[in-house]
């Protein structure tokens, strides 16, 4: 096949860092990224492909793929090989904020894209998700990817109708649809609402660091370009109507990440405040990515104290696009989120 890739939501954390390893990897491929640049999608992370002849964004939204005029025709002439659906609302909090928009990018967003993918004879779709499909775990074990989909919030559960959707269009309509599963992402690009990147840009201006609970809740952490690898492997070897997890094997309690990235600043513990915590908080993740590494070859490569190393030197190089995503609705987002919290918090000892 040829006729190279259509990836959604490329202007995203996962979507940049995704563009850039297609390109890299198949340098006889274009790469066409559709993405509407809601808050979380920057057109300035990939501003030096400008000139790169491979390298066509397209404005526009997945829910309504007929408005971006030049598009359209070719995906409706079935000119690319595969479609890589990363096009999302991602983040648990701002869900329980608006759950309209969760449904409406996530759940009506993949079923346009798997209908135009359908018509225009594009077979392999690649639906990228979340291990919050799989709710929370008890104190061991592992998700597999036969355990059962229990999301905790509108965003996991958006995620979860999405990827039961992709898979009934591989089942129903013979599409080569493949699912891949993540465990938390951590990277340069990453909007500064997550966990990492928010404690870095609050960290850096000696701001308090609110930490959800008790900072207990178990994360396993994979770096963004081992996610990317995986999602790449599944491009290439994956087996239609499966689905991979990909995990880093890299299970941290969220106060010991703060911590961590504290003492790599040289900041002060103090600087932690224990705040109340979000309703239906999954309070552990762990990833069994043993299918991803015997069918796919998938192995992370980056140990999680050095990618979040060079995580935080990334942050500290960029500080221009940290202050630039920075803009008034994410400031109006970040009172709206944690300054009550913050007031009614107390200093802490960890």
């Amino acid at each position: 096949m040829s006729g190279g890739f259509l990836v959604t939501g490329g202007c995203g954390f996962i979507g940049t860092n995704l563009v850039r390893l297609l390109l890299a990897r198949f340098p006889e491929e274009e790469v066409w990224n559709l993405d509407l640049l809601t808050y979380a999608g920057s057109g300035g992370n990939l501003d030096d492909l400008a000139a790169e002849p491979r390298y066509r964004f397209v404005r526009g939204d997945v829910s309504d793929l007929r408005r971006p005029g030049d598009l359209h025709p070719r995906l409706a002439a079935g000119g690319f090989r595969a479609v890589l659906h990363l096009a999302a609302e991602s983040h648990v909090d701002r869900s329980l904020f608006d759950a309209a928009a969760f449904l409406h990018t996530n759940v009506e967003g993949t079923r346009v894209m798997l209908e135009g993918a359908r018509e225009a004879g594009v077979r392999l779709y690649v639906q990228v998700s979340t291990d919050e499909v799989y709710g929370s775990l008890g104190p061991t074990g592992a998700f597999t990817e036969e355990s059962p989909l229990k999301p905790s919030s509108p965003y996991s559960a958006s995620k979860a109708a999405a990827d039961l959707l992709a898979l009934s269009y591989h089942r129903t309509f013979g599409q080569d649809v493949v699912v891949t599963r993540c465990s938390n992402n951590y990277g340069p690009y990453q909007f500064p609402e997550k966990l990492i990147p928010l404690m870095i840009s609050r960290a850096l201006a000696d701001e308090p660091l609110p930490v959800y609970g008790d900072g207990r809740n178990i994360r396993d952490w994979i770096h963004v370009e081992d996610h990317c690898t995986g999602i790449v492997l599944a491009l290439e070897r994956g087996v239609a109507g499966r689905v991979y997890n990909l995990g880093g094997d890299a299970e941290r309690e969220n106060l010991a990440v703060v911590c961590q990235l504290l003492a790599e600043l040289g900041k002060p513990e103090s600087l932690i405040r224990f705040v109340a915590d979000r309703p239906g908080h999954d309070r552990r993740y762990a990833m069994d990515a043993r299918r991803a590494r015997a069918e796919l070859g998938f192995s992370p490569r980056y140990r999680f104290e050095l990618g979040l190393a060079r995580t935080i030197q990334w942050y500290v190089e960029h500080e221009a696009w940290s202050r630039r995503v920075r803009d008034g609705s994410y400031r109006r987002y970040l009172e709206d989120t944690y300054r009550s919290r913050l007031e009614a918090a107390a200093p802490c000892a960890v």
